[in-house]
């Protein structure tokens, strides 16, 4: 996990130096991160199920099993999360990158649990549990204040001069058959009568 981890950091970076990015490059990269965490966590509620009497002194909680059951989802539901909000909001046009784990936080902590044994294991789930779904939050947040700032600046206020004269050719336009350029035509899909409509 920790080798594939290096190589995930640096292939973006190695595009973008080479001039090879593309956008389905960042796309599919973007994607198979979402799937390799997620196989690594159903790798680890496997483990979970497979051992009902789960049991480790640096776990001071009974029910080992049902923690780590309940932990995992919970992980799942955050690291995916940290990632819907970035990408759903540049797909509204606006820059999110803010949050204490990023995926290679992730890693690191998922490393680590995954290293160390069952109860070290349960704190990794932990921190990502909470964590994750705080970052998730935190994008959240950023998101609602950007666009708070955007709808709270003031309206272009429209010079004196500049909304007379456009006064003054919407109420010339029927005279001379002249039509205001400022006005966009509206697509419709109503056909214009002909002359024959049937009553049915």
């Amino acid at each position: 996990m920790l080798f594939a981890g290096i190589f995930d950091m640096f292939d973006g970076a190695m595009a973008r130096v080479r001039n090879a990015a593309t956008t389905f490059g960042a796309f599919l990269d973007s994607t198979l991160d979402r799937y390799s965490e997620s196989i690594i966590l159903m790798g680890l509620l496997f483990y979970a199920l497979s051992h009902p009497g789960l049991h480790d002194t640096l776990w001071p909680f009974a029910h080992e099993q049902t923690w780590m059951i309940a932990l995992i989802y919970i992980a799942v539901v955050g690291s995916l999360m940290v990632s819907y909000t970035k990408a759903r909001a540049e797909g509204l046009g606006l820059e999110c990158r803010t949050g204490i784990l990023a995926r290679p936080e992730r890693v690191i902590i998922l490393a680590i649990g995954l290293l160390s044994g069952t109860g070290i294991c349960l704190w990794a789930l932990v921190l990502l549990a909470v964590f994750s779904n705080v970052t998730a939050v935190e994008r959240m947040i950023s998101v609602w204040r950007s666009t708070h700032q955007v709808a709270e600046r003031p309206a272009s206020v429209v010079p004196q001069q500049d909304a007379s004269e456009h006064d003054h050719r919407l109420l010339t336009s029927g005279a001379n058959e002249t039509h205001d350029t400022t006005v966009r035509p509206v697509p419709t899909r109503i056909l214009p009568f002909n002359g024959r409509v049937r009553n049915k």
